[in-house]
């Protein structure tokens, strides 16, 4: 199988040999070949050595790359044996680092693992499939063959939710549907032996925010005996694991009726009809925060992104700003404060610089127990830093 060639300008290709899985347009000297969006595209320099492989796209990131040739040995052609391998040692990676009785976890994540473009969560024995880039979800059946021959008959199910994390577009010739077998949802998981239950046809993301899997685990280490607010709840992910760990009280906050049902399905999965010190409350969490004078001994703040782009971030940071200082006017004098901010151009630098003005703010003196972040499924390329993308900090407020 022959691909079209991309060959750099010279003095550009330094960030390819150094593993930056981005090819930016500017980079281009000539192609040749006849190039469309999601086309497999070989990568040379200027002096015609063969550099990688990766989809094509017309526009500022011109090239995802997902094969090195320092690494692979030579142009690959992306077949089933080719994704088997591939798969195959993803696999045995997150067999090495997620343990315990947990089954639900990030099996591919994007460039972290050299799949620029693709994500694949695995519930319980349903993989699913998002794709953030037109070249990978062309992909999306042979990798879906390759994950049968991965897993085997532990694989129940693959279901693509790639619709809205296509280019518009694309993405709006795209249907959400399984791609192999099918389950009923929601289908129950397990994560360090508490039970949730999962939509992916219905829920956030893939159906779980399994990227808060060892933050949830560490909240549970300051939650016995605690009254905790869990704010921008969601599904109930650190409320369950809160009163699994023996919280006194446990508040649940989302402005989504829908995630206040799914944290009340998910306490009740866990609880049975013995939740009687959680309560839920569909609410905006700003109002919330204002219109209730409680002490908490534990204030959990996990919003959404406040910010997806640059021309966005200072609004974003004044909004995680206020959305701190009101917290912490909720922590009770030796509480803690675990937040979060998962918005990628927000850095780790900034959002702490933007906390600190919070405390300020409050008037409240503060002290940094845990510097937080992703897990080790979701890992990021030494040379791809642009993906660690989850920030947090858990506080000691005086």
């Amino acid at each position: 199988m022959t691909f079209s060639k991309l060959f750099l300008q010279a003095g550009r290709d330094e960030a390819v040999r150094r593993f930056h899985p981005w090819v930016f347009s500017r980079a281009i000297g000539r192609y040749e070949g006849d190039l469309n969006d999601g086309d497999v595209v070989e990568v040379f320099d200027s002096k015609k050595k063969y550099l990688a492989t990766g989809h094509y796209h017309d526009g500022s990131i011109a090239v995802r790359i997902f094969s090195f040739g320092a690494t692979a040995g030579g142009p690959v052609t992306p077949d089933l044996p080719y994704w088997t391998q591939k798969l195959t040692h993803i696999r045995s990676i997150r067999q090495a680092i997620v343990t315990g009785d947990t089954n639900c976890y990030r099996l591919v994540h994007g460039e972290g693992d050299g799949c620029t473009g693709l994500i694949v969560d695995m519930y319980n024995g349903v993989a699913v499939f998002q794709a953030h880039s037109i070249g990978m979800h062309r992909e999306r059946q042979v990798i879906t063959e390759a994950l049968k021959a991965v897993f085997g008959e532990e694989l129940k199910a693959v279901y693509d939710k790639s619709a809205d994390t296509l280019p518009d577009e694309y993405g709006a010739t795209v249907t959400n549907g399984y791609l192999f077998g099918r389950t009923p949802v929601p289908h129950p998981v397990q994560e360090n032996g508490n039970t949730f239950l999962i939509d992916w046809i219905t829920g956030q993301k893939t159906g779980f925010f399994l990227d808060q899997r060892d933050n949830r685990a560490l909240l549970a280490q300051y939650a016995k005996g605690k009254k905790v607010l869990n704010a921008f709840c969601y599904s109930g992910g650190f409320s369950v694991y809160a009163l699994k760990a023996g919280a006194s009280q446990v508040h649940s906050v989302d402005v989504s009726q829908k995630a206040i049902d799914l944290t009340n399905q998910n306490i009740a999965a866990n609880f049975g009809t013995d939740g009687g010190n959680h309560e839920a409350f569909a609410q905006d969490v700003m109002q919330y925060l204002k219109a209730h004078d409680h002490q908490y001994d534990v204030v959990v703040l996990d919003p959404p992104a406040y910010a997806k782009s640059l021309s966005a971030r200072h609004r974003a940071v004044q909004g995680y700003k206020r959305l701190n200082a009101e917290g912490m006017r909720r922590v009770a004098k030796g509480g803690i404060l675990f937040t979060f901010s998962c918005s990628q151009v927000v850095d780790r630098e900034l959002f702490y610089n933007t906390i600190v003005a919070a405390a300020i703010e409050a008037g409240r003196q503060v002290r940094v127990l845990h510097h937080l972040s992703q897990p080790a499924d979701h890992p990021v390329s030494l040379f791809h830093p642009e993906g660690g993308y989850l920030k947090g900090l858990v506080l000691w407020v005086e």
